[in-house]
């Protein structure tokens, strides 16, 4: 049996002021008509069945995130508090060892909430791919041939292909590579040897588990008491206190030694920013994106959003203007990934109003 994890607990700073506390970035609707969970969720329809999808939000989420979706209420997980993907998809493995016939012999994939994906079919056969290769014993990530030096993702330096499995497009893994500088990211590129790093991963239950015994074994203890406690909402408090905070990538795909990607080509896009909506939506003639009420004169290049009322704009090039819920965001395009600064900062002057 094939499992879908789905990853709903990101707080999307990166989109305030449209983005709050209990309406974060996966809840939106900035890409298409439908907030971002529920085109994700559409897109596995093609492959899973809803029994076998399962979303993990945070607590002060969950009923939020349960307005959006329609599966069962057992496959909607709510994390106590957060502790980044690493525990989140320690707690997925148990769950799905728990319940699928298979055991520890299952597969799942583990997929954001908030990204956006132009071509379905080539995705569900990338998944499917990925699928075959996790069932030779790898722990298997999809890659994204980058477009442009972006400074905002992570990077996957290709190894040698897995010709033994007889694939097109399945590699070793050499190394990942966080986040780069511009220079960096420039030469990933034009070395043609790394790609996105997409945060798309696919693993039978029994090597993830196996290689969060290894690489984070206190972690690992912590599942063990939630699973000797029978699951119980007490275990998994008590083992999220002791669970460290860290990514996948960072406590576990950074030092595992069995790890494969795959190659995915499949119009995919974060949507990291507002910057990131040039990329995805209808521009103008002058390469302006708006949404709401704009009027705009001798604008270019520019990000102009409304769900609060008028924007009126003069002379803009390059600029991300966001007006939403009483707050309104101004910023360069290019400054668009600082926007997560600016909600730390409201943060500590005490604007929790605007948070």
């Amino acid at each position: 049996m094939f499992y879908a994890v789905v990853l709903a607990g990101g707080s999307g700073t990166r989109f305030w002021p449209k983005s709050r506390r209990n309406q974060p970035k996966q809840l939106l609707d900035i890409v298409g008509t439908s907030p971002l969970i529920a085109q994700t969720l559409e897109r596995l329809e093609g492959l899973f069945t809803r029994e076998r999808i399962l979303v993990i939000t945070q607590r002060g989420q969950l009923e939020s995130v349960r307005k959006h979706i329609d599966l069962p209420e057992g496959n909607v997980l709510a994390e106590p508090r957060s502790r980044n993907t690493a525990a989140a998809i320690g707690l997925a493995a148990l769950e799905i060892k728990r319940r699928s016939p298979q055991g520890e012999e299952a597969v799942f994939a583990v997929l954001p909430s908030d990204h956006y994906i132009d071509d379905l079919d080539a995705f569900l056969k990338t998944l499917l791919l990925a699928k075959d290769v996790a069932l030779k014993g790898y722990l298997v990530t999809i890659g994204i041939r980058p477009r442009y030096p972006e400074t905002g993702y992570g990077y996957i330096e290709l190894g040698d292909p897995l010709k033994e499995l007889g694939y097109q497009g399945v590699y070793h893994v050499r190394r990942f590579v966080e986040k780069p500088d511009l220079a960096t990211a420039a030469r990933f590129v034009e070395q043609g040897n790394h790609l996105w790093n997409s945060g798309t991963f696919v693993w039978r239950v029994r090597e993830i588990l196996g290689a969060l015994h290894e690489h984070l074994p206190e972690l690992y203890a912590g599942l063990l008491e939630i699973e000797q406690a029978g699951f119980t909402p007490e275990a998994v408090a008590q083992a999220y206190e002791t669970f460290p905070d860290l990514s996948i990538d960072y406590g576990v795909m950074e030092k595992a030694r069995n790890c494969a990607v795959v190659v995915g080509d499949y119009g995919w896009s974060d949507v990291g920013s507002w910057s990131a909506l040039a990329e995805l939506l209808e521009k103008d003639e002058q390469g302006n994106v708006t949404r709401g009420e704009v009027v705009a004169l001798d604008c270019s290049r520019s990000v102009l959003y409304s769900d609060d009322g008028l924007i009126g704009a003069i002379g803009l090039r390059d600029l991300v203007v966001v007006l939403s819920g009483g707050a309104v965001l101004v910023c360069p395009r290019e400054r668009a990934q600082d926007v997560r600064k600016l909600v730390e900062r409201l943060k500590q002057l005490g604007k929790d109003e605007y948070l």
